[in-house]
């Protein structure tokens, strides 16, 4: 059986005919509410993030939208469905080269296109293809957010042409056989008779337009590649290996179609004191036997700077204190995690012979009921 699925355009809660703004804020809000990273554990949430993120995916997609819209979840997934069905009924009759374009274009010269819409013209907008880069900030920079510059190298629009592929004073002109549409009418004597299907015309490559004068800088492509410094804004609270997205920054579109996006992942260098997990910052701090015995006021670092911090007499090395507010900002830009400071007591090394017998008379003052930890371990183990 077929993987059930639910449809895009019910996952992300809008209606068929909804605008690219009304999918794109559906898409962000579900993402913000669904992030695994405020559900840590949650399989529920993490299964509807992803499923907002395969909706988004084909409904932001001109191309992958419209093949849904006519095909639906076949058209986006070759997979989908698995051989039975319709696509099954039709591979016994035909054999295994047949598929749903060839069924568009048969039924498109019987009934002028209306099974499935045909084939997507080639020289349509087309959206750029997406840019993938990384950058390394720094445990502080992560906590707070920043703003980086960025060096990316994409394609852009030819400075030359703007774009067009034809010399300056001339213009591109109709491909003489397709009629600018891109693609052409084939014939074909089959079994069951003739069958016309369309095929891209191979005389302008199926864009429709021939240049018989092409651009000298980019030689009739349109673009060309350029080294760009872009300013990334990296939110407070990012964590090492997320990836933010700058829309329209990836490489130019065909066509007139949008610019790609530009993916940034992020990563955190190790900070010599302190150590993240989720919101929380964790460190170590260590303390004289004195200190932990009579109780001392102690600077402890935090990511703010130093602050003040009592520790309280009696302390116990490997007890962990707690303070609030000093962790790591939420990324949805509401409160702050803290921050867990554990305490060693560090025992004394190089005595004097003065220090060592200070020490010795002192250890004779003290008795069994000055080792709460001691005396119950040794009671155990006389058990």
């Amino acid at each position: 059986m077929a993987e059930q699925k639910r449809d895009y355009y019910e996952v992300l809660g809008v209606d068929k005919g909804a605008s690219d703004a009304d999918i794109k804020r559906a898409y962000r809000k579900l993402a913000k509410e669904n992030h695994p990273d405020l559900h840590p554990g949650d399989a529920a949430c993490e299964a509807r993030f992803k499923e907002a993120n395969e909706a988004y995916e084909v409904l932001s997609n001109p191309d992958k939208k419209a093949k849904y819209d006519q095909f639906g979840f076949a058209g986006v997934d070759p997979n989908y469905g698995g051989g039975g069905g319709f696509g099954g009924g039709f591979g016994g009759g035909f054999g295994g080269d047949f598929d749903f374009g060839d069924l568009g274009d048969i039924f498109g010269s019987f009934f002028g296109g209306g099974f499935g819409g045909g084939q997507t013209r080639r020289n349509g907008p087309t959206r750029g293809e997406t840019i993938r880069t990384s950058i390394s900030i720094s445990f502080e920079e992560a906590a707070f957010g920043c703003e980086k510059d960025v060096i990316i190298t994409r394609t852009e629009n030819c400075s030359e042409c703007s774009g067009t592929g034809c010399a300056k004073g001339t213009t591109a002109e109709t491909c003489p056989d397709c009629h600018g549409s891109g693609t052409v009418q084939v014939r074909r004597q089959t079994p069951m008779g003739v069958f016309a299907t369309t095929q891209t015309c191979s005389k302008c490559g199926g864009r429709g337009k021939i240049i018989k004068q092409p651009c000298s800088k980019c030689h009739g492509s349109g673009t060309e590649r350029r080294q760009r410094t872009i300013k990334a804004s990296i939110p407070a609270g990012i964590d090492n290996g997320q990836t933010i997205s700058l829309r329209g920054q990836g490489n130019a579109g065909k066509n007139g179609g949008p610019a790609g996006d530009l993916h940034i992942t992020v990563t955190v260098r190790p900070h010599e004191i302190f150590r993240r997990e989720g919101t929380s910052v964790l460190c170590e701090a260590p303390i004289t036997f004195v200190q932990a015995a009579l109780g001392a006021e102690m600077e402890i670092p935090t990511i703010d700077g130093k602050v003040k911090y009592e520790i309280p007499e009696g302390t116990q090395s490997g007890t962990v204190f707690r303070l609030r507010g000093k962790g790591i900002p939420n990324l949805n830009g509401k409160g702050r995690g803290d921050q867990f400071v554990t305490v060693f007591v560090e025992t004394p090394r190089n005595l004097n012979h003065e220090q060592r017998e200070a020490l010795k008379k002192f250890g004779e003052t003290l008795g069994e009921g000055n080792y709460g930890e001691r005396k119950g371990f040794f009671k155990k183990f006389k058990k």
